[in-house]
């Protein structure tokens, strides 16, 4: 449901390129925070070599993943 909002934690998929961020459509991170009104979101994104990056991206980006394992502290 592309107008579903996200949570804090939840994992997305990047549905466009981010060239500046060396980042491209499929790849996979976390929600880290919620912007007022949901208007963005800040997302880490992880490489291959273990690095991190943190991007703030509107919701038309991203793709909420769902049948994940909540891995969430204290997650029942």
């Amino acid at each position: 449901m592309a107008n579903e909002l996200l949570n804090e934690m939840d994992v997305v998929a990047l549905l466009s390129d981010l060239p500046q961020e060396n980042l491209i459509a499929g790849h996979t991170g976390a929600v880290v925070y919620v912007h007022n009104g949901a208007e963005a979101y800040e997302v880490e994104f992880f490489s291959s070599s273990r690095r991190s990056t943190v991007v703030t991206v509107r919701r038309d980006q991203l793709l909420k993943l769902k049948g994940l394992p909540d891995v969430r502290i204290g997650a029942a």
